[in-house]
């Protein structure tokens, strides 16, 4: 089960990242983040835009609502998407 909250326009979750992967792509979710692995090493941010990248696309929103509020040096961060809808969210985490 993936936990998140809506307030504003927008949603935040957890997001646990998995660096150097073969593709971006969600995993589901994991302790209640979601799950995402990126194809992008976590070197100079590469890892974080790979994610906001990911993030924008399949929640269709733009690049510039994807913001992580929490944990950029970590592999487990805070996002906040501004105009997503939980339900893309939630499709997301199920693998849809």
């Amino acid at each position: 089960m993936l936990d998140y909250a809506e307030r504003e326009g927008s949603i935040t979750f957890a997001v646990r990242v998995v660096p150097r992967a073969s593709k971006t792509a969600a995993a589901g979710a994991h302790g209640g983040a979601l799950k995402v692995r990126v194809a992008a090493p976590p070197v100079g941010g590469a890892a974080n835009g790979e994610l906001a990248r990911f993030l924008a696309r399949a929640l269709g929103v733009p690049a510039g609502a994807v913001e992580i509020v929490g944990g950029r040096a970590s592999k487990s961060k805070v996002v906040r998407v501004a105009g997503a809808r939980a339900s893309d969210l939630l499709r997301l985490a199920a693998g849809g």
